[in-house]
């Protein structure tokens, strides 16, 4: 270790305590770095050794800190509501909706009566980020300039956009900021968004060549969201997979023996109560059966950057009721909220998960019930495959409508405990020997082996079906012969489900038009070319393009009227939408084609495009830059292979953000196979030769084999070294 490193590192660790304290510490974690060895492969990834889980811990969270610090330190400055202070008063109103949940003081507690061993683990978690800053100077903090332990907890799940995110900005402010402002077109669900959920795809031993299940693991997230890594220890700990920036558990992935892919949840678990306030000598009562309960309140600090870049705060007297803070105000209703706040428990079962081995073991560790927002998909050496529905459901009365908000002065709408693991939807070896979840409700994972529907309350979905599922049927359905390969093909399978159902419609508004409509004439050779597409993309496919314009014109004008008549917008698309506005839409499409590419027959390629200049956590996009074809489309579409791509300010080829970002496939046999890609490359940095190394693989979907043995490690080692080093 340099000297001005020690210095740097001696210095920072004055703040905890006394010098001769200081001293101590950096005996302390100079020797727990030397207990770590990190092996970089030659695509960058890291593999860690410790001789203890918190030791091996210690080590991850050194080495996400070399690989993107900023991300790091932005999960955390979000998660603990500190986004203001780096970013001034535009961010006050994320950070006063994350202060309603997350308190120091209170993890600060939790963090006291956690377990010895968990303890332990954000112990090392704190100390691989202090030692990794503390041993590289020039890296600048925005906000966190030191870790510590208890922070682990604000942020303990590991999904894309928390529960948290379900509350609207606009109405926080509103009410708490007293303004008047109108709901975004996003937030009342009238603009489309990118799917963010995930594909997972379990396949038993009987629809393999080689008698051994198979795991696709294919999370849809923003890009560079998540580090590719191996984290191992001398306590039985040997894990790979993606894990979310600064979280010290492989989130999707596996170890020897099983694997785990988590995809979003349709299930209902964050509930509004609409609140009867009232004043009474002065003070807020709400009502609750026939009682009055009293309003509780209590005062939040929001620090804040200010113009002049001076330190500022603004102080907020916030309200709760026995269901959960006030978040809105609706019809003169006060609006409180309900969701899962388990950090331990939350923290726990992220971690012990990793080190399930088995069907059963993986359930016991599932017995926390702190996962409020994951399907998981499930595979193991001993060939069993399964699904499970989030653990943390909320038991209610299903004769209420919980997707709005329900009465909060009735206690019948109250949560009444939890439902056993046993009283949600799953799946254990289904007999077709395939199961599969899209974000998509869990009654098709299985064909007709799935959960049936009337058999659960209408809660435990919201999501229904989506195109990706109709897709996932169609590829693993009657299919015996999978092996690694073939399981990449399946995950990669370019047909588009919604347009094999949307475009017949279309074709069939055209037929039906007078000869006299001059569209008829205008799009003779659009129709032509659609009628003999095979629903397929590819980067060459003119009518991929033609057919996703088409798609994004209409439904334009679909959402908001599918919203207003509380239909699915595919079904508004197909069903209801005028042959006028099908026909429309495409001129729409043609005109906007030909006016950014040249003409109407551009093939997909050249707009849908993966580009990665700069390390910045939002990209900016250039026409000008160098990009990479990408063949596959939206998830929006019934993509597999999901690459949520639009344009941009100052461009018009469309550049993806979202969608495919790890991926990999997992055979169980008596030694686990792997292979697997990330978008772009394993560092945040662009002067790294990983920055961007991988994005030709992933735009062809060609993963590269996973080095998960030592013995797979022969020949492709980079660099060994040990923290600080």
């Amino acid at each position: 270790m340099r000297h001005s490193s020690l210095l740097a590192l001696l210095s920072v660790l004055v703040l905890a305590g006394s010098p001769a304290h200081a001293a101590d510490d950096l005996s302390r974690l100079k020797a727990r770095a030397a207990r770590v060895e990190i092996v970089r492969d030659d695509w960058g990834i890291a593999h860690i050794h410790g001789k203890t889980d918190a030791d091996a811990v210690f080590g991850m969270a050194y080495t996400q800190a070399e690989d993107d610090f900023n991300r790091v330190e932005t999960n955390y400055i979000t998660a603990l509501g500190r986004a203001a202070e780096a970013d001034g008063e535009k961010a006050i109103w994320s950070d006063l909706r994350q202060k309603l949940f997350i308190a120091p003081v209170v993890l600060k507690t939790d963090y006291a009566k956690s377990p010895a061993w968990l303890k332990a683990l954000m112990n090392g978690w704190a100390d691989g980020l202090n030692f990794y800053l503390a041993t590289h100077p020039t890296v600048k903090p925005r906000t966190i300039t030191r870790f510590e332990p208890w922070m682990a907890l604000s942020f303990s799940e590991g999904s894309i956009g928390g529960d948290i995110e379900r509350v609207s900005l606009t109405q926080l402010e509103n009410f708490y900021g007293k303004r008047q402002l109108a709901m975004t077109t996003d937030e009342k669900g009238l603009t489309f968004r990118e799917p963010t959920g995930s594909n997972g795809f379990a396949i038993a031993p009987s629809n393999t060549l080689a008698g051994n299940a198979l795991l696709l693991i294919n999370p849809h997230t923003s890009f560079f969201f998540r580090s590719e890594m191996q984290v191992a220890s001398d306590e039985g700990l040997n894990a790979y997979g993606a894990t979310t920036w600064g979280q010290f558990f492989i989130y999707q992935g596996f170890n020897a023996k099983a694997g785990w892919m988590h995809t979003s949840s349709g299930v209902d678990v964050v509930d509004e109560f609409a609140e009867t306030v009232l004043e009474k000598d002065g003070k807020r009562f709400y009502q609750y059966g026939k009682a009055l309960r009293p309003v509780t309140s209590d005062v939040i600090v929001v620090p804040y950057k200010a113009a002049d870049g001076t330190m500022a705060e603004r102080r907020f007297t916030v309200f709760r009721t026995h269901h959960g803070p006030i978040v809105r105000e609706a019809d003169g209703k006060w609006i409180s909220i309900a969701l899962m706040n388990k950090p331990v428990a939350a923290l726990e079962q992220s971690f012990l998960r990793t080190k399930a081995t088995d069907y059963a073991s993986f359930m016991k560790v599932a017995e926390l019930k702190a996962n409020s927002s994951n399907n998981t998909i499930f595979a193991d050496s001993k060939g069993q495959i399964a699904y499970l529905h989030p653990q943390f459901i909320p038991r209610r009365d299903d004769r209420f409508d919980y997707t709005q908000p329900v009465d909060g002065a009735d206690p019948a709408t109250d949560w009444k405990g939890l439902h056993a693991l046993n009283e949600a939807p799953a799946l254990l070896n289904p007999k077709n020997g395939w199961i599969f979840n899209t974000n998509d409700w869990p009654y098709s994972a299985a064909g007709p082996y799935s959960p049936k529907k009337a058999d659960f309350p209408k809660y435990m979905d919201t999501f229904g079906e989506n195109p990706r599922g109709v897709h996932a049927t169609r590829v693993l359905t009657d299919r015996k012969d999978f092996t690694l390969p073939g399981l990449i093909g399946a995950a990669y399978d370019p047909y588009l489900t919604a347009f094999a159902r949307l475009l017949p419609t279309l074709t069939a508004a055209y037929d039906a038009a007078p000869s006299g409509d001059p569209l008829k004439a205008k799009l003779a050779e659009q129709i032509a070319l659609l009628k003999g597409w095979d629903f397929k993309w590819s980067a060459k496919s003119e009518a991929t393009s033609l057919a996703v314009f088409w798609g994004e014109a209409l439904w334009t004008t679909a959402a908001p009227a599918a919203k207003a008549k509380g239909v699915n917008v595919y079904d508004y698309m197909a069903d209801q939408a005028t042959p006028a506005e099908k026909l429309n839409a495409l001129a729409q499409a043609s005109d906007r084609l030909a006016t950014d590419f040249g003409s109407w027959r551009t093939p997909w390629g050249e707009i849908n495009r993966f580009q990665r200049l700069t390390g910045d956590i939002v990209q900016p996009f250039n026409d000008a830059g160098p990009s990479i074809p990408v063949p596959f489309a939206s998830a929006q579409w019934g993509s597999l292979a999901s690459f949520g791509a639009k344009r941009w300010p100052g461009t018009r080829k469309y550049y993806g953000t979202s969608g495919n970002s790890f991926v990999a496939v997992v055979e169980f046999g008596a030694k686990v196979r792997a292979r697997a890609v990330s978008a772009g490359g394993e560092s945040g940095d662009p002067g790294s030769k990983h920055f961007n190394d991988q994005a030709e693989r992933y735009a062809q979907g060609n993963l590269r084999d996973v080095y998960f043995y030592p013995e797979d490690l022969k020949g492709h080692i980079a660099r060994t070294y040990r923290p600080g080093q």
